[in-house]
């Protein structure tokens, strides 16, 4: 193998497949990242058995060949070397080593056979549609902070993914929750993915489709088969394996008789519990929002460091109220939305609480309240 290729193509190439990548593992082989040199591109493609990423370059083929080499080690050389530079790659004769030559500078990395890299088939798909990459990213980017991070519960360490029809329109629609937060986001379905299963897209694959669909103009090819999930944005294919468990039935823990609404402005509260919550400890970050008239008294008590409270105007006419809230959770929730105005639906001290965004109705929230 002999190719060579534009320093900031290899980098943007090598920069999406290099993170899948475990920084430490007990199988060499998924260290690497597989090079295949064939036709007028490098393909680039990594695992860690669960997700792959593949991604090609433009190059100048002068050989055709493929080999494997350890991923990260390429990604920091090619990262450090100078912009506009052009990077040569190729094997020794042995093909035991590979060089990477720019300028003058030039490095030798061990390489692994090719045979040995594993592949992720992904069986035969049984759902294929497209969205635009903006979509996808509001739909990640509303719920994605509400996934577990609890391994015993592994059925909440992702997005549930699913459609289901909503006044007579179908939606495809978002929930992820971790048993104290709910976050939902929907968006009209596309056309293909009518009966589609529900699926559990795993938190890491969430983190690499984050960081994929930033580019508003690309569109999204989705596909789906039974164990594994394809996602095809512009010349980089993820295919992540889902999770294997049931998502429990989230619509009976969003409540329907929340009947007092209270608006308030979105920065102001925000800022609000940002400042009280300063007072609070790590174990307990509870927030009391004592709710009446026109106006809500956030409270924040520590025992060990002293109090906090500030006073907010808010359009509220129901009785008064006092409910506590994770600080943490309500800045989270905050952070997702736009409008100027958040709109709670409360019941009492002891049920979960509504919260929604006054100019988006895609999205709902739903916390559950901490003792205070």
């Amino acid at each position: 193998m002999r190719v060579v290729l534009e320093r900031s193509n290899l980098l943007k190439s090598l920069g999406h497949v290099h993170r899948v990548v475990e920084r430490r593992n007990t199988i060499p082989i998924l260290s690497n990242v597989l090079l295949s040199a064939d036709g007028a591109s490098l393909e680039m493609k990594a695992t860690d058995l669960d997700l792959e990423v593949t991604e090609a370059a433009p190059a100048n083929v002068e050989q055709a060949g493929a080999t494997t080499v350890p991923a990260h080690l390429l990604y920091d050389i090619v990262r450090k070397l100078p912009d506009g530079a052009e990077v040569m790659l190729k094997m020794d004769e042995s093909g035991n080593a590979m060089s990477v030559v720019s300028g003058r500078s030039s490095f030798r990395l061990q390489c692994l056979p090719q045979a040995d890299f594993p592949a992720l088939p992904a069986g035969q798909f049984s759902h294929i549609f497209r969205l635009e990459s903006e979509a996808l990213h509001d739909l990640i980017e509303k719920t994605h902070f509400a996934i577990s991070t609890e391994e015993t519960r592994y059925y909440l360490n992702g997005i549930y993914l699913h459609t289901l029809e909503v006044d007579g329109a179908l939606k495809l629609r978002a929930v992820a929750t971790d048993g104290h937060r709910l976050a939902r986001a929907e968006i009209e379905a596309p056309a293909g993915s009518e009966g589609m299963p529900g699926i559990i897209i795993p938190r890491k694959t969430v983190g690499e489709l984050q960081k994929l669909v930033d580019d508003p103009d690309v569109a999204v090819t989705v596909e789906l088969s039974e164990a594994k999930i394809r996602f095809t944005i512009g010349s980089v294919v993820l295919t992540s394996k889902l999770i294997d468990g049931t998502f429990p039935d989230y619509q009976r823990v969003i409540p329907t008789t929340n009947d007092k609404e209270l608006l308030i402005d979105r920065q102001n509260f925000s800022a609000a519990v940002d400042r009280v919550s300063t007072i609070s400890s790590e174990r307990g970050r509870a927030v009391k929002l004592s709710i009446a008239g026109g106006q809500v008294t956030l409270t924040v008590n520590n025992p060990d460091s002293g109090s906090a409270t500030e006073e907010i105007p808010a359009g509220y006419e129901a009785e008064p109220i006092e409910i506590g809230f994770n600080a943490r959770y309500l800045l989270d929730v905050a952070a997702q939305l736009s409008g100027a105005e958040v709109k709670f639906l409360l019941a009492d001290a002891g049920s979960p609480t509504i919260i929604q965004d006054t100019s988006d109705e895609r999205a709902l929230y739903v916390l559950m309240p901490m003792r205070v």
